[in-house]
């Protein structure tokens, strides 16, 4: 029997496709059943050929738990007998969403062989020797003209792969694994992944990684469109990303989200401009007082690396809050009765807003996306809606790697220049890296340190639903047509 392959791009329109039904569910006269449905909608009696898995039953369990992920519930804890249409119900009843925003779908997790290291048939038994005399740890050793690796001694450091001059040493990975940059994710006893959270910065690597879509993020969009529903007041908050996402104009975004039934739309490069000052100043407060150097704070991924992973760095990261944590100030401010709802290219995102009062939920681009299709949108064909309060092009720039320290630098005095060091992306030895800084006190490379835990910034985030390079040219140009911070800052002291 024919079997496609999946490929990331198919998992995220299964993602889309799913969240797109919920949401039509919703809106229909009988949510419950109409979710009940939706994996045999999908993949209906009368399927020929399955798309990707072996028949149409293991597709179909596989798209109920990517259901139940869109209701928002976890995998792990949710029992294979009950029925989609109770946990609509009950999504429906649910006053606050689930503490982590990840799960793992067993029924689509591979069950990926361990990640090792071993020797292919193309070793040639040199006499260099070089894996042998590489090893540090004894692992290998030539047994009948071959080299062998002893799984007992291997420690899977890679050195014997890098040095086989035929490449006939190979290392097995475990995508989601690999990806991770603190072990948070690993097998468990059934050989299916499982995150512990005790370790998970919530960065979503795996969630990337994983070609089958095995980790999945858990959705809040049923929470804000019972709200919706009851009448209450929404006020959306756009991170800047979101302005590289969509084919339109960002004045034509912000009329897109308010007929989704939002009552206004604040950019959150408006609170990266707050972030921007209050970083600048704090800054040149700590070179002032004779300290070597200090990160960035607006990463929320980088953030729970801090408190969980590396907490000697907390005396050198900055305490300025993020930009989300300033606009959901602004918008609660200006609109006390409103619910908040931040538009995130992260998981991340969603833990930072558990510990936010002002932050009553979280929605990631392809959820937005997908409410949009559902409702049938078409965003370059929308109106253009002006924003109350106009950001900087530094705090629109935000979402780029560099942007942060660009616009740190923007608003910094001549005698207390910022040598920038630029971490692109949390891996194994980015963390590596900061652990030593926080160890020593210093960093050799520079005095200001940006952190992103995406690689490329927001725009490299694991939500996100346009390609890198499109989505760049997108924010660029809107960032081109703003006027810096510099500028608002002299217009506000002129006043």
């Amino acid at each position: 029997m024919a079997m496609n392959t999946s490929t990331p791009k198919q998992t995220s329109h299964l993602k889309r496709e799913i969240l797109v039904r919920l949401i039509k569910a919703y809106l229909s006269e009988n949510f419950e059943e109409n979710t009940r449905l939706i994996p045999y909608a999908m993949r209906p009696k009368n399927s020929d050929v399955p798309n990707y898995r072996c028949c149409i039953f293991k597709e179909r369990a596989i798209l109920r738990d990517r259901a139940i992920a869109g209701l928002g519930f976890s995998i792990e804890e949710t029992d294979d007998s009950v029925l989609l249409s109770d946990l609509a119900e009950k999504a429906e009843k649910r006053e606050v969403p689930e503490e982590h925003p990840l799960t793992v779908l067993t029924t689509a997790c591979k069950g990926c062989v361990p990640s090792r290291i071993y020797v292919t048939d193309l070793c040639q038994g040199c006499v260099a020797r070089p894996c042998v005399n590489t090893c540090k740890f004894g692992a290998i050793s030539i047994q009948n003209g071959k080299s062998v690796i002893d799984p007992e001694k291997c420690k899977n450091c890679g050195m014997c792969v890098q040095v086989c001059p035929y490449q006939a040493i190979q290392k097995i990975i475990v995508p989601c694994e690999s990806a991770c940059p603190v072990g948070a994710i690993a097998k468990d006893e059934n050989g299916h992944a499982r995150i512990d959270f005790d370790k998970c910065i919530s960065c979503g690597k795996c969630a990337s990684a994983c070609p089958f879509g095995a980790v999945h993020e858990k959705s809040q969009i049923i929470d804000v469109l019972k709200q919706i529903k009851a009448g209450k007041k929404f006020i959306a908050m756009v991170a800047p990303a979101m302005f590289g996402q969509l084919p339109c104009k960002p004045q034509q975004l912000k009329e897109a989200i308010m007929e989704l039934g939002f009552a206004d739309v604040y950019e959150v490069a408006q609170g990266a401009d707050v972030t921007t000052k209050n970083e600048a100043h704090e800054f040149v407060e700590r070179l002032e007082k004779g300290e070597e150097f200090m990160t960035t704070s607006c990463c929320a991924g980088y953030n729970e690396l801090v408190d969980k992973h590396i907490p000697e760095m907390k005396p050198f990261r900055s305490d300025t809050k993020t930009p989300m944590y300033y606009t959901a100030e602004i918008v609660k401010r200006e609109n006390p009765d409103a619910v908040t709802v931040f538009f995130s290219p992260c998981v991340a995102k969603k833990r930072e807003a558990l510990n936010n009062p002002n932050v009553d939920y979280v929605l990631n681009y392809e959820e937005i996306g997908a409410w949009m299709i559902a409702l049938g949108i078409q965003v370059a064909e929308c109106g253009e809606s002006k924003f109350k309060t106009e950001a900087s092009a530094e705090g629109r720039n935000y979402c780029v790697t560099g942007g942060v320290a660009k616009a740190v630098e923007t608003l910094l005095p001549e005698e207390i220049p910022a040598h920038v060091v630029l971490v692109d992306g949390l891996t194994k030895q980015s963390v590596r890296d900061l652990k030593k800084y926080a160890k020593n006190g210093l960093c050799e490379l520079g005095n200001l340190i940006e952190v992103m835990a995406c690689t490329g910034g927001c725009l490299g985030g694991n939500s996100t639903v346009n390609a890198m390079k499109p989505a760049l040219k997108q924010v660029n140009a809107y960032v081109n047509e703003s006027k810096s911070i510099k500028e608002q800052v002299d217009e506000e002291t002129s006043k």
